[in-house]
């Protein structure tokens, strides 16, 4: 069709005219880009709401949806929303309330929500299935909206209004944050912690000079709902100085024994809005690509009543430090956030500095307390007015009511009473409303006391309007009241760049082996059965938080490759990695070290022993309490349990010792015997050999006590005895130290001789320990026992009086 013939077909009614296509779509694609900026991506910098989100707590407010109400459907909240203020999709409106209830979205959830709402891996349910109500935090948005404090505007179809900004009692822009996309333009913005944000305010407020650098001593950095580490600082600064910057979020992780003997990452804490289910996914992945080395299994343990909790397994002989190290290159347990602090000021997007954005809050607040303060004052001087008027009036209210009788009509009474009391046309009318009631005595007292208060109220309210420092100080002293009643701890730990893993190659990073170097190391157990690893050898266990009392039980020095032993009184010898073992530093932390039955998982009346080197030649000598002796030779099999002697029918080894250097064994009984014999006269046997008699024992007796002699010059004898009607750990009976010299030598398998004299209605010996060195003491309660205060002693000796009973003795 041509031009002509276009023309042609033309009725009267229409017209053609010609339009720059260009042109065209640049101001359609403007008007598109103001729209989305305006009305939907960005929030105002003043209450940090964008529109769905402001539409939807102050309709909420509206239908009484209070903290003190039930909830109600969310399809319901999503219907007026979208009916009256937001002429969009019902998705869009629910997607914004279901991250108001997000307490892993937002610092201070805006939304109370009691249905499935979503987690970090999964999203909510529909919204006919869900309730909602506001929570505390949504009421402080809408605080005195009723008192003129904002602007309304007509809603889409001019038939309601709605609010332009809500009052916003806290700074909720930087505390819970935003996150939006429009055209050309995006915000992204990390949420902050209530107290911290409000401090900022109020010395901003105080020092209208004041830098971000003094601000940044109140917020040091941003504060995430779900806790975390950041790491680096200079991210933040930027972004508090320019609005732009970012920083690195990582796993709160610790290194546990997630079972016993095995060691294990517990991540208690992701980073800003990641899932586990989502670290888990990368974990396998990882594993299966062979960039994760050292881990076992990944066990979620995730409820809601403790919280998150991820267990990463790790295999024997893997550094924990460096597969931790492999886990933040590889996972989203280390993730990065980009702050872009976009926000709507005056209608205009603009990027925004830590101080810039408190000071249009401030700002803000400052003009809805102002706003509010001139509200109240109109009211109270309108009410006033009305007081003076009905006073007048009760004082004379026979000549009012003789006026009102005496006029025709109620306009001829209203005009007569204006002119008679000089009242003014309010007042008249509010008198000729009055019920009887109102003209007793009491109520002009009560309108006597109203009219003062409201004088009072009145002068005051001039006051703060005629004095800005004044208003400020109420602005400060409300943001302060928030903060003290809603206020909570930070969640988020700041680390500076020391602590920041630096990037390398895929390559690299593959290449890094995440097996434990072979370093010289000491396993340490002490008398209270604290177990760790420290770097060397600390003999002294130095260390404030150490009690003084907890003495070395025993120490093997080995390497961190190497395997170890734990011996328990059933017979069984646990092979353990020494690399396995908590690290406690070279102090001993008793903090790091962990308790030795648990570590071996021991259950029941199964006890720990002893500890042993297995990558050594050494043989093992032990003793059970029934009087065997045996020497076992050293071919310990490689496996992860074993056993070491055939044990008769309630037998239990009460003591062992490595053999090779041994001159003597001694053996000490409960009924007080002790025998002492060479140790050349017990052989070494096979792991299933029962062992050979070691001492004889009469009806009654067992063996409490086994231990070997090197230099019998330094050795002592400690021995306890009380009766056996007492309750076990209450008294402590006698205790006695005598030098092992003052024991003759006598043959194995014979009786011994006596250790310790009964006194008083003793009848049996609950403690014993042969010890080598300057022994340390400490009761069943924990507390020391001063055993350099208790003189040597003969051998048939009888103790000294301790007021509670022993329990374990160690060396310093």
């Amino acid at each position: 069709m041509n031009k002509e013939t276009m023309t042609n077909n033309i009725t009267p009614s229409e017209k053609i005219v010609d339009i720059d296509l260009t042109l065209e779509m640049q101001e359609s694609f403007l008007e598109y880009s103001y729209s989305v900026i305006y009305s939907r991506a960005l929030p105002d910098a003043r209450d940090g709401l964008k529109p769905v989100h402001r539409r939807i707590i102050y309709q909420m407010g509206e239908m009484g949806l209070r903290p003190d109400k039930g909830h109600v459907k969310s399809a319901r909240v999503t219907g007026e929303v979208m009916g009256k203020l937001h002429p969009h999709g019902d998705s869009a409106i629910y997607d914004a309330m279901v991250r108001m209830a997000q307490d892993f979205s937002l610092r201070m959830p805006l939304i109370d929500g009691h249905g499935n709402f979503g987690s970090l891996d999964d999203g909510p349910a529909a919204a006919r299935y869900t309730e909602a109500r506001l929570s505390q935090a949504a009421m402080l948005m809408n605080e005195d909206l009723d008192e003129d404090v904002v602007n309304f505007k007509p809603n889409y179809d001019a038939q309601l209004t709605e609010p332009e900004v809500l009052p916003a009692a806290f700074p909720n822009l930087l505390v819970n944050g935003s996150a939006g996309i429009a055209v050309g333009m995006a915000t992204n913005m990390a949420p902050h912690n209530l107290r911290e944000t409000i401090a900022a305010s109020i010395h901003l407020l105080n020092n209208v000079d004041a830098t971000n650098a003094e601000l940044m001593k109140y917020v040091p950095g941003p504060d995430l709902p779900t806790g975390g580490i950041i790491v680096g600082l200079d991210g933040i600064r930027d972004a508090y100085e320019t609005g732009r910057g970012s920083f690195k979020t990582r796993a709160k992780v610790s290194v546990e024994s997630v079972s016993p003997r095995k060691l294990g990452l517990v991540i208690t804490e992701l980073p800003y809005l990641v899932g586990p289910e989502k670290v888990i996914e990368k974990i396998k992945e990882g594993v299966n690509n062979k960039k994760l080395q050292g881990i076992s299994d990944v066990t979620d343990l995730t409820d809601r009543t403790n919280g998150l909790k991820l267990v990463i397994g790790l295999k024997t002989g893997f550094d924990p430090e460096v597969v931790l190290d492999l886990l933040y290159r590889f996972t989203p347990m280390e993730d990065s956030f980009g702050i872009n602090n976009v926000a709507l000021v005056h209608g205009r997007p603009q990027t925004l500095g830590l101080r810039d954005l408190l000071g249009v809050f401030l700002a803000h607040r400052i003009t809805v307390t102002r706003r509010r303060s001139e509200n109240r004052l109109g009211k109270k001087k309108a009410r006033l007015h009305l007081v003076e008027g009905l006073l007048k009036a009760i004082l004379e209210i026979d000549e009012v009511i003789r006026i009102i009788r005496s006029s025709d009509e109620v306009d001829q009474a209203r005009t007569n009473l204006m002119d008679r009391f000089i009242l003014s046309e309010i007042q008249a009318e509010y008198i000729l409303e009055l019920r009887l009631r109102r003209l007793t005595k009491f109520s002009k007292l009560e309108l006597d006391s109203e009219a003062a208060n409201l004088a009072t109220e009145i002068e005051y309210l001039e006051k703060l309007l005629g004095n800005d420092k004044l208003l400020k100080a109420l602005v400060a002293e409300e943001l302060q009241a928030v903060a003290d009643k809603y206020g909570d701890a930070r969640r988020t730990q700041l680390l500076d760049e020391s602590g920041e893993i630096k990037a390398v190659s895929n390559a690299k990073a593959i290449a890094t082996g995440a097996e434990l170097a072979d370093t010289e190391c000491s396993i340490l157990l002490t008398s209270s059965g604290l177990l760790g690893r420290t770097p060397a050898y600390v003999a002294s266990l130095p260390g404030a938080k150490r009690k003084r009392h907890d003495g070395v039980a025993k120490h093997i020095e080995t390497s961190t490759r190497k395997d170890v032993g734990f011996l328990t009184s059933s017979g069984r010898m646990l092979r353990i990695h020494a690399g396995d073992i908590p690290p406690v530093g070279e102090t001993f932390d008793p903090a790091a070290a962990i308790k030795i039955v648990e570590f071996l998982g021991l259950k029941g009346d199964e006890k720990f022993i002893d500890v042993f080197d297995l990558s050594s030649t050494d043989e093992i000598a032990l003793a059970t309490a029934q009087g065997v002796i045996k020497r076992v030779a050293a071919d310990y099999p490689a496996k992860d349990e074993f056993e070491v002697i055939t044990l008769k029918d309630g037998d239990r080894v009460v003591g062992a010792a490595i053999a090779n250097d041994a001159k003597e064994y001694v053996l000490i009984t409960s009924d007080a015997q002790l025998l002492r014999f060479d140790a050349t006269s017990v052989r070494a046997t096979g792991r299933a050999a029962a062992g050979i008699a070691g001492i004889n024992l009469a009806d009654g007796a067992q063996v409490i006590s086994f231990g070997k002699v090197i230099h019998a010059g330094d050795v002592q004898v400690i021995t306890a005895a009380k009766s056996g009607s007492t309750l076990a750990g209450i008294d402590g009976g006698s205790l006695k130290r005598s030098a092992l010299s003052e024991f003759p030598a006598k043959g194995r398998a014979t009786g011994g001789v006596r250790a310790h004299k009964f006194i008083r209605d003793e009848d049996h010996l609950y403690f014993a320990a042969i010890v080598s060195g300057e022994p340390l003491g400490a009761s069943v309660d924990g507390k020391p026992i001063d055993l350099e205060a208790i003189a040597l002693a003969k051998r048939d000796a009888s103790g000294s009086t301790i007021e509670i009973a022993i329990a374990s003795v160690g060396t310093r």
